[in-house]
């Protein structure tokens, strides 16, 4: 089925980025060839500190829905959130769109779709690697294994009329994983000795020197942490890391101590992760968090979310004294087995800091190998791409720095000598027979999910969230005459976040007494209602700006009477 793709050269191949070129996340990659579209990844962006009342970002799919009969396919790497996260949120744009994912990722994927009423009729098809399988008339895919932080992470080998496009998925390559399953070098090997069109290669961490170690160097870390600790051990983690949550239940196993979960996330992902077999639970080694009460603290390990100091999450509550059911004790041990994700190290630092200051030792990536991530290092990126051998190279997932590097890596190794091109989402990169180019640019930004609410970059909602947590808000009440509009009362303001309350009475009296002066300068009010309240608007911002320098939001209440 793969061989008969390949015979046919007419037609142009576009690739096309929807998310996670040019900054971290929210992946999504769009491959297109006549009538036929399929989609790699479907991912979420986590939102940034200034993003105020934001809760997710999620990619621009107006391009697919535009063409969603022509969508044959979501195909999915693996399960992190980054990859799947998006799903319940673009599925009822394109809903004849099917999804084919890993078995660990299906299983993430499945509970899910179900949590969310407006996808809970979707399902997806759980792959094996090493199997084809058919989208449409022009696309044709077999997954094979790589190694990452989570189990069944893949890459996967996608055959087009014009030859074979290569994405890599997120990888590092482990020699010693956590599961014992190794990346398929032998599979990447083969399509490189078969010819490679195309290379989507992971560029997350394609500006560290090296190699970048194996999990086996954090379960000894771990294990020593839980070894030494003389009270109670809590790991604060990804929740879909699954092969650090093993780690951390085989070191509680062989010291004697029982594991309790705290966060949502985390128990979900561990109920389904032991329901498919990919984490092994000895009897009677999980806890609920009421019965470790009952225990010595030096038989306790909690294993808990919040790892990139997230404000909702277990850790961020308990290191702040809000968490209803875990306070810090004399004794405790906290280990948080993460690297900040970029943008989030201040918050990480904040959660570190609340928790020494609360008496915990806490040991984290800079003072304790209890990390390492899972994402290849040049060396790693070097040998995939000796192995492949493209003919044209795109590096994904990173910022433009990361996307930067590693097209130099390629480039100083006479790799892709056809072409290596550095895209970002948006930027379309058509192939034909013989050439490849930039085409042309599509108009998408960052979708983000605000409540039950979509909005995008240019929402006025966002933009007035900004200035009032800036420089707050000021609301200015005029009572008016029915029909004239003439002045029935003096004006009344009102302010939060602007000044003290003290310093405000005689700056408002100015401002009232202005206004009077300004609306009624030649004897009579603005000719219509809405002239008046735009007035009130002006002269307020005007006078406040010049009398405090901020310029908060203004809100012109006019009453008729």
């Amino acid at each position: 089925m793969l061989t008969q793709l390949t015979e046919r050269h007419t037609g142009k191949l576009r690739v096309i980025p929807l998310g996670g070129l040019g900054e971290i996340g929210k992946n999504m990659m769009a491959l297109e060839f006549g009538d036929d579209i399929i989609v790699i990844d479907c991912g979420v962006q986590f939102p940034e500190e200034g993003m105020l009342g934001v809760d997710l970002i999620i990619p621009d799919v107006s391009y697919l829905v535009e063409r969603a009969e022509r969508v044959r396919g979501i195909l999915i790497t693996h399960g992190h959130e980054d990859h799947i996260g998006a799903l319940p949120f673009v599925l009822p744009q394109l809903p004849s769109a099917p999804i084919f994912a890993p078995r660990l990722a299906h299983g993430l994927i499945s509970a899910k779709l179900k949590e969310r009423r407006a996808t809970r009729g979707f399902a997806a098809t759980p792959i094996d690697p090493g199997i084809p399988y058919q989208f449409g008339q022009n696309f044709a895919a077999r997954w094979f294994r790589v190694c990452h932080s989570i189990p069944d992470a893949m890459g996967i080998a996608v055959s087009t009329p014009l030859g074979t496009v290569i994405h890599t998925g997120d990888f590092k390559i482990d020699h010693t994983p956590v599961d014992g399953r190794t990346f398929d070098l032998n599979a990447l090997a083969r399509y490189g000795e078969e010819g490679v069109l195309l290379l989507l290669s992971d560029s997350t961490y394609a500006e560290v020197p090296g190699y970048t170690p194996s999990e086996q160097v954090v379960g000894e870390a771990l294990d020593r942490a839980i070894r030494e600790a003389p009270g109670r051990v809590m790991v604060a983690t990804f929740a879909s890391l699954v092969a650090r949550v093993q780690q951390v239940v085989d070191a509680a196993e062989r010291h004697g101590r029982k594991v309790s979960i705290v966060g949502r996330s985390m128990v979900d992902t561990v109920n389904v992760a032991s329901e498919l077999g990919y984490l092994r639970l000895p009897p009677g080694i999980l806890l609920p968090l009421n019965a470790t009460r009952n225990l010595p603290p030096e038989q306790v390990v909690l294993l808990t979310t919040g790892s990139q100091g997230e404000p909702t999450s277990a850790l961020v509550r308990i290191a702040k004294e809000e968490h209803r059911d875990v306070r810090i004790m004399a004794g405790d041990t906290v280990v948080i087995s993460a690297t900040p994700i970029p943008g989030n190290e201040l918050p990480v630092s904040r959660t570190i800091d609340n928790l020494l200051r609360q008496g915990a030792r806490v040991l984290y990536d800079r003072i304790a190998t209890v990390h390492v991530h899972g994402h290849a290092s040049q060396e790693e990126l070097k040998l995939v791409l000796s192995l492949v051998k493209p003919r044209y190279f795109v590096p994904v997932h990173g910022e433009y720095r990361h996307l930067n590097a590693h097209a130099q890596l390629a480039w100083d190794m006479g790799v892709g000598q056809d072409g290596i091109f550095v895209l970002e989402d948006g930027d379309v990169l058509e192939l034909s027979a013989n050439s490849a180019a930039t085409a042309e640019r599509i108009d998408i930004g960052p979708i983000y999910l605000d409540g039950i609410s979509r909005r995008d970059m240019q929402s006025p909602v966002l933009t007035q969230r900004r200035s009032l947590s800036r420089d707050g808000v000021v609301v200015v009440a005029l009572t008016v005459e029915q029909g004239s509009l003439n002045l029935a009362g003096d004006p009344l303001t009102v302010a939060s976040g602007v000044r003290e309350e003290g310093e405000t009475g005689p700056l408002f009296e100015e401002l009232g007494a202005h206004i009077v002066s300004e609306l009624y300068a030649n004897g009579s009010p603005p000719p219509t209602f809405d002239e008046l309240k735009a007035k009130v608007r002006e002269t307020a911002r005007s006078f406040i700006a010049n009398a405090t320098r901020r310029s908060p939001m203004i809100i012109p209440v006019v009453t008729e009477v």
